[in-house]
């Protein structure tokens, strides 16, 4: 993953310098590879024997117990915490964290704790972290990984220091997706079309279009976007058009609705949208309302994720925003 190299080289360069930050918010679009890049991060903390590249930065040497442990994902100085079936971090979890970072390493010289993904800590996970945060261990280093656009507490990102993994330009990205779908089975691949209309919905994040392509989900989108148009224009109930995004499970509904309105507010200042297919549509509605409705959609969206929280349905929600929506379309003038 190349796009990811400058923030790696950042973080060796600080391990040589003695200068790596005991907190490392990472932050990045929805599948650019922060997971992927955090593990990295965490096999070269754990190595017993970094090699030094030529130009003096440290790599996992992949052979020591260290390095066999993290590859086998049975290293007992590495927790990773993530939301559960809540769909939230809990203060359970980071309770054990805390417990965690304070006891000595076991194998290793330091201990590793990824966060996966501080944007879903709720209040009383996010308060519970601050006291490790504030009181940190020498030898723990936390990673924080975060979704952009989704908040993070000031007072824990203020105790972090921030790295932002970019999204890849188009020839890395689709360079990327070749090599990995040339280890598919023949009969598995997704066709050069599937794997371009993926990276487009995944707006470029070359993890996501790959799980997208592999997926049903470019297929699920289509009927949801179908049923929108017709929604909007009308012809179609809102009942039945909310049950085609029900279909796409809630966070992948909120995101089509996230990405038009984001498209929509691109169009209102003169962009163009990510959305090639959703273009037109959204093009029109652009030029028959006021920009700030846009950024009253976007809100819209934050709501739901928010109510999504606490368990809510997904076609209620999905009927919310339809129904706010279908408001944008300008009135038909009586005749005469």
């Amino acid at each position: 993953m190349p796009w990811l190299a400058t923030a790696w080289h950042r973080v060796q360069r600080r391990l040589s310098e003695g200068r790596l930050p005991h907190a490392l918010m990472v932050a990045g679009e929805r599948g650019v590879g922060k997971r992927a890049w955090a593990d990295a991060v965490a096999g070269l903390l754990l190595c017993d024997s970094p090699v030094m590249t030529d130009n003096a930065a440290p790599r996992a040497c992949g052979h020591c117990k260290q390095c066999e442990l993290f590859q086998a994902s049975s290293h007992p100085d590495v927790r990773v915490y993530a939301p559960e079936k809540s769909k939230m971090v809990k203060v359970d979890q980071i309770r054990a964290l805390s417990t965690f970072a304070v006891a000595s390493p076991q194998v290793a010289r330091r201990k590793v704790a990824i966060i996966d993904r501080a944007d879903l800590l709720n209040l009383n996970a996010a308060n519970a972290l601050l006291k490790t945060l504030e009181e940190p261990v020498p030898d723990v280093t936390l990673l924080l990984l975060q979704e952009s656009g989704r908040p993070v507490l000031p007072t824990i990102r203020s105790r972090c220091q921030t790295l932002t993994l970019p999204v890849p330009g188009r020839q890395d990205a689709e360079r990327w997706l070749a090599g990995e779908v040339a280890k598919l089975a023949e009969e598995n691949r997704p066709t050069a079309d599937r794997l371009a209309k993926s990276l487009m919905l995944a707006g470029g994040a070359p993890r996501l279009a790959y799980a997208y392509a592999t997926g049903d989900f470019p297929d699920l989108r289509d009927r949801a976007f179908e049923q929108f148009r017709l929604f909007m224009k009308g012809q179609t109930t809102v009942g039945e058009a909310a049950k085609a995004f029900k279909a796409l499970g809630l966070d992948d509904g909120l995101s089509l609705f996230e990405g038009w309105a984001a498209d929509l507010a691109r169009m209102a200042a003169g962009g163009q949208a990510a959305d090639t297919e959703a273009a037109e549509m959204l093009g029109f509605l652009a030029r028959n309302n006021p920009a700030w409705r846009a950024h009253e959609l976007l809100d819209n969206v934050r709501e739901a994720r928010f109510a999504g929280q606490f368990n809510a349905n997904p076609e209620l929600e999905a009927s919310r925003l339809l129904i706010t929506w279908q408001a944008l379309m300008p009135r038909k003038r009586p005749a005469g």
